[in-house]
């Protein structure tokens, strides 16, 4: 069974939903959305406690605020018709980050890529997006390591793996260019179907730029890259993105922004999971049961141009769920 975890629109969220200064990192952010928007939908379909009885109101089963189409179970349900943008689609930039995470094939990108944008799509009811920035696993850029930009690395070596700071990144080796490639090649037919406008890249230095670059047929735009501690973009890098007409952006995102254990406790049976799956060996417990795997995370971000005001911002998951 596939899950599609939603965070709605969290800057029209409860006071709940954290939205603290831009050094948060994206997981903290997707987590505690997720579980804020989950406890929201349980709240409106908690069964109410009669008049004059003592016990508080049973907690909801995820079926009463879950929805299931086909094989697809949408958590919490997904609205029939999303409320969308307030203005016109000129009136916006919308920003869409893909985050592809550690140990899934990369065959299924294509696909993955379909199923994310679809999905942000029709939120904000819209028919195409000005930058899609797409997140390989396994690659971090390190300002100050430039060993870290090789993509043939030596797994005892662990400045190879990811390691943003205070992320709990999968110690995963960075992907080749010829399977990055591969997969850039999939975006390519979104751009040239119009769906997207601009691509880009997360956690590109010089080295692995230089490489990729002659095997694309649509350049990336931007280079988004997380510069830890505050640390100075590099100058080489700085003049090669000059050079070669691509914007450098700063984030603070995790690369593996939801780890299994993450999300098996989100959707859990514990203290702050959301109750979709049982306990593993709770035999009397209601909740599916099976090993939850997380695919693939997008977030996305529609700006209002002239104002610079941020209208709408969210997160979709995907994840997998096999039968015990």
């Amino acid at each position: 069974m596939k899950l599609i975890l939603s965070t709605s629109n969290i800057m029209g969220g409860p006071p709940s939903v954290v939205r603290r200064p831009g050094y948060e990192k994206s997981n903290t952010e997707l987590t505690s959305s997720l579980r804020s928007n989950f406890t929201s939908h349980q709240q409106a379909s908690e069964t109410s406690t009669p008049a004059g009885a003592s016990s508080p109101p049973k907690p909801a089963a995820y079926q009463s605020w879950t929805s299931q189409h086909s094989n697809t179970l949408f958590i919490p349900a997904s609205e029939p018709t999303p409320a969308g943008l307030a203005e016109e689609r000129s009136q916006y930039d919308i920003t869409v980050k893909l985050f592809y995470l550690p140990n899934i094939p990369s065959s299924r990108r294509s696909l993955q890529n379909r199923e994310a944008i679809d999905l942000v799509l029709r939120e904000l009811g819209v028919s195409s997006i000005d930058l899609l920035i797409v997140s390989f696993p396994g690659i971090s850029f390190d300002a100050d390591d430039e060993d870290s930009d090789y993509d043939s690395p030596d797994p005892s070596d662990s400045r190879s793996m990811s390691t943003n700071a205070g992320c709990p990144d999968a110690e995963t080796a960075p992907e080749d260019i010829d399977t990055i490639t591969q997969t850039w090649r999939t975006l390519e037919k979104l751009h040239e179907e119009g769906i997207i406008a601009k691509l880009g890249v997360a956690e590109f230095g010089t080295q692995r730029l230089a490489r990729f670059l002659p095997q694309t047929k649509v350049r990336p735009a931007v280079d988004q890259i997380n510069v830890r501690d505050c640390c100075v973009v590099p100058k080489p890098l700085i003049l090669y993105a000059k050079q070669e007409g691509i914007e450098l952006l700063t984030h603070n995102d995790c690369t593996n922004v939801l780890p299994r254990g993450t999300l098996r406790e989100l959707l859990g049976s514990g203290e702050h999971g959301a109750g979709v799956l049982a306990a593993p060996g709770g035999a009397e417990e209601a909740g599916l049961r099976g090993d939850v795997e997380p695919q693939w995370v997008v977030k996305y971000t529609a700006v209002v141009k002239n104002r610079g005001v941020v209208e709408s911002k969210g997160y979709f998951a995907a994840a997998e769920l096999r039968g015990e």
